[in-house]
């Protein structure tokens, strides 16, 4: 059986004709035909030459129509150089069937051990056939969407425990030995605001409190921004402007995640830590790391992290350090699940869900984000129910210590006789 692509040749501008045989009778083959034809004039038919692209020619014009966020370009090209091209180098487009995207998620399995990264790889493969559907080199794609075959398996979570401000207390007094007054008002930031560490790393000067919105370089946000918060009742806050990643091995300001551009209102205390710490350096960087540079070209997690929340030994010599206590809530975990902890607080003070979710940096999907907006009343909530989370803490610590005051003074109180 032969027919018309619907191609023509670009030498000649002659008909392409594909053909095949092995039928067993002619009823068979003019069915085909038939068929092949129907995918012609719809639009449906993939020539052999499309199928037959190799994958790696494929990948690298797919990754030629990226336009996506650096940070995001750089995980896809990393699955795609440490495993979707060595797997499927020998392969065409049209070759890869659903028990080859099978074998492929097995061999992630086991070479990756955990479902979130075999998740990252297969979602990147996953666009790659898509993609292909769309340009015409392929009818499906092989990706299943929903298998239900076997037994069903519960996908695990992460255990994690509520954050006490105990805890996020000892963090800070754990970073003030380690790090220095930088890191104790880290830790305070980061579970007051929900900010992600890659914006921490990256916040400047200009915005934060009390610079901010005074010093915002952009003269329509510093409008709004001191129409807002600085006139009438003020409320500090720190503009989320940046976050900081590595591009082509150079450490880069770019947009926080998602665009998610936002100003977060603080509470009192942390508005005077945050006033003492600017006063207390020169840095441009609000947390700069102890040498003065930026926390966003390190390794923050072996740096700091681990020692703030897994304990240190005491320390002798010419730089001595007390000891570092382990912090039982965070002792191997990661320092992402503080930001999680500024939300459950958020959520257990009652605020409104558009509230939090503006803080955390997301949108509300549907009828609900488009309807719902943060306002200053809302904001002013948050700052007061933060500061007074503070100062039951702290009542709670002087109430303790007058206890032990007390302890104490009565073991060395005179034994009057009768």
């Amino acid at each position: 059986m032969k027919w018309w692509t619907g191609e023509y040749h670009e030498a000649t501008g002659r008909k392409r004709y594909e053909s095949r045989g092995g039928f067993t009778d002619e009823e068979a083959a003019l069915e085909f035909g038939r068929d092949k034809e129907y995918e012609v004039r719809h639009g449906l038919n993939i020539t052999r030459r499309d199928g037959a692209t190799s994958m790696s020619a494929w990948i690298d014009t797919w990754l030629d129509s990226l336009d996506v966020a650096p940070l995001t370009e750089r995980n896809y090209k990393s699955a795609i150089r440490v495993h979707i091209r060595p797997y499927f180098k020998t392969k065409t487009v049209g070759e890869i069937d659903i028990l080859t995207y099978r074998a492929f998620q097995k061999h992630l399995r086991k070479v990756l051990g955990t479902e979130g990264s075999v998740g990252v790889v297969l979602m990147v493969f996953r666009m790659i056939m898509e993609d292909a559907v769309a340009a015409g080199m392929r009818k499906t794609s092989p990706v299943e969407k929903h298998r239900r075959r076997g037994k069903y398996k519960k996908k695990p979570r992460e255990k994690k425990r509520y954050m006490a401000i105990e805890a996020v207390d000892r963090l800070a007094r754990n970073a003030d030995v380690l790090w220095g007054y930088q890191g104790y008002v880290f830790f305070w930031t980061m579970a007051c605001t929900g900010m992600r560490p890659a914006e921490l790393y990256g916040l400047q000067r200009p915005y934060c409190y009390p610079n901010w919105p005074a010093s915002d370089p952009d003269p329509e946000q510093r409008e709004e921004g001191i129409e807002r918060y600085a006139n009438g009742e003020p409320m500090p806050a720190i503009r989320v402007q940046y976050q900081v990643q590595y591009v082509d091995s150079e450490l880069t300001l770019l947009p926080p995640k998602y665009e998610s551009h936002r100003t977060l209102v603080v509470p009192d205390f942390l508005a005077k830590m945050l006033q003492a710490l600017l006063a207390s350096h020169q840095s441009r960087w609000v947390f700069p790391a102890r040498m003065g540079g930026c926390l966003g070209s390190l390794c923050f997690d072996t740096a700091y992290w681990r020692a703030i929340a897994d304990g240190a030994d005491e320390r002798h010599g010419r730089k001595p350090r007390p000891a570092a206590p382990p912090v039982p809530s965070f002792v191997g975990k990661r320092l992402y699940l503080v930001r999680h902890g500024s939300k459950e607080w958020l959520d257990a003070d009652g605020h409104p869900r558009v509230a939090v979710e503006g803080r955390m940096g997301h949108e509300l999907p549907g009828v609900e984000g488009t309807y719902s907006n943060v306002t200053p009343e809302m904001e002013q909530a948050i700052r007061a129910s933060l500061q007074l989370r503070w100062e039951r803490y702290q009542a709670k610590l002087m109430e303790e210590a007058a206890q032990l005051m007390e302890e104490s003074m009565k073991g060395h109180l005179p034994v009057v006789s009768q």
